[in-house]
């Protein structure tokens, strides 16, 4: 079964010992983003962050690195907290290759317990904080934010559910980031070329489901709702917005409803990136916000962001890596193995692929290229044999070490897009990108010594079952 709603997840994670509350008095700044930045050092199985004693909030609890380590995404897809890696790849792949599930639709939802539609203060209303110190304002960053095509408003695939980093300009008022490459950008050109503001939605503290699809790199027609539904085996649930034809996730938290205003633009920014860097400011748009629900005492959900690993790169491993190998298989389907895009969102993916002819690498390297998550990010693609595992460094390294030839296998394309928040990138948006093939060559490729590779002992395959089965029955 699906997880009713945010709380039922963090129940699971309590149950799962991947939960650590915080009962100690701690302020809202430093506190709250030094802590979850300090369990993201320590690496591992480190555990969700919950706040429930925070000087000046009230009754506000405010929970941190919710999706922040393997064994909580391997909960949030309901499989043992120990499941490796590769295993969650594949199954995460399987069930990406079910969608869609249709929705299930509700007339009300919990959120609705609280309704504000005048004097609304969002500095009241949210438990705000800075996450680095060098931002230019309280921001949110892990909320699902909904808007609907209004060339083909009827197609429930492109309504798009996203999420954008958001500054708190003003007491109702967010500025927002909808980088070009994303579905977002579209439909904001679409309302400013009718000279009519865009209705959206934004709902915070959602099931990890729908976030999940929401930072997943899908098809513009291609419904989030609907692989919610595929990745939980179950419909996803919504209801309906009260001021705009628009869904919302029926366990959000916090929901608020407004308007992107057209024309309107706003210095936006700086703001601590995915990248490891501050993005910088920038003329942005505007959301003004005329309606709020919320949950009696709800629980505000924050997502921490800074030089990798953060709960960002575990958010958005898997579900970029998974839909760059669909794509892919569409494609060569009889070729591709794997795709590990993991790294600081899909900016390095390594694909491994079998070869059908000598050069056939660094084709497959270009189709990655020209893929939707390609097109504005993967700015280094490594191409590895089928028998190299890409979730596996060293076995990576090694393939670099000793296939790469850099005069022959280093690809460089010049001037292609990238997202303007990569810091590399001049001007911002635009980047050279590499392939590197580290694949065996096979003819009419015929460089180099590779006729004696190494073999395996016997039965390593049937001792790695053993053994792993030994360790998951720890």
């Amino acid at each position: 079964m699906a997880y009713k709603d945010f709380r039922e997840f963090l129940d699971r994670l309590r149950q799962e010992g991947q939960l650590l509350t915080l009962t100690d008095k701690v302020n809202l700044e430093p506190d709250v983003a030094a802590a979850t930045r300090a369990v993201n050092n320590l690496g591992g199985s480190t555990p969700a962050l919950l706040f429930n004693n925070i000087h000046g909030c009230t009754n506000a609890q405010i929970a941190m690195n919710v999706i922040g380590s393997w064994p909580n995404h391997a909960l949030m897809m309901k499989m043992p907290a120990n499941t490796p890696l590769k295993d969650q790849f594949f199954e995460f792949a399987r069930r990406y290759a079910q969608f869609p599930v249709p929705v299930q639709r509700e007339e009300t939802a919990p959120f609705h317990e609280v309704e504000i539609t005048s004097d609304i203060n969002l500095f009241d209303i949210l438990p705000l904080f800075r996450l680095n110190q060098g931002d230019g304002g309280f921001y949110l960053d892990k909320a699902c934010v909904i808007t609907r095509d209004l060339e083909d408003p009827e197609n429930f695939g492109k309504q798009n559910v996203g999420i954008y980093r958001m500054q708190v300009k003003g007491k109702d008022r967010l500025g927002i980031q909808p980088v070009p490459q994303h579905d977002i950008a579209i439909h904001l050109r679409q309302a400013e070329e009718r000279g009519i503001n865009l209705p959206v939605v934004i709902a915070l503290g959602n099931e990890p489901v729908i976030t999940t699809a929401a930072a997943t790199p899908l098809l513009y027609d291609q419904s989030e709702y609907e692989m919610a539904g595929a990745l939980q085996g179950e419909p996803y649930r919504v209801v309906k917005a009260k001021t705009a034809d628009l869904d919302i996730p029926w366990g959000a938290e916090v929901v608020l409803e407004g308007e992107l205003l057209t024309g309107v633009r706003e210095f936006e920014g700086p703001f601590g990136e995915f990248t490891g860097h501050y993005s910088g400011g920038r003329s942005m748009p505007v959301i003004q916000i005329n309606r709020v629900y919320h949950r009696k005492n709800p629980i505000f959900e924050h997502l921490y962001i800074g030089m990798p690993w953060t709960e960002t790169d575990y958010m958005i491993g898997i579900n970029t890596s998974v839909p760059l190998y669909q794509q892919l298989k569409d494609s060569f389907p009889n070729e591709i193995v794997a795709v590990n895009a993991m790294y600081t969102h899909g900016l390095v993916a390594i694909i491994s692929t079998r070869r059908r002819y000598g050069g056939f690498a660094k084709a497959v390297g270009m189709r990655a290229l020209t893929t939707p998550h390609g097109l504005g990010y993967c700015k280094l693609i490594i191409v590895v044999d089928e028998d190299v595992d890409p979730f596996n460094l060293p076995q990576v390294m090694w393939a670099l070490s000793t296939k790469m030839h850099p005069k022959h296998d280093a690809l460089i394309i010049p001037d292609l897009s990238v997202l303007p928040l990569d810091p590399g990138s001049e001007p911002a948006g635009i980047t050279h990108k590499m392939i590197l093939d580290a694949t065996t060559p096979l003819a009419p490729e015929t460089r180099g010594h590779y006729s004696q590779p190494l073999d395996s002992p016997l039965d390593v395959e049937k001792w790695q079952a053993i053994i792993q089965d030994m360790l998951l029955k720890k």
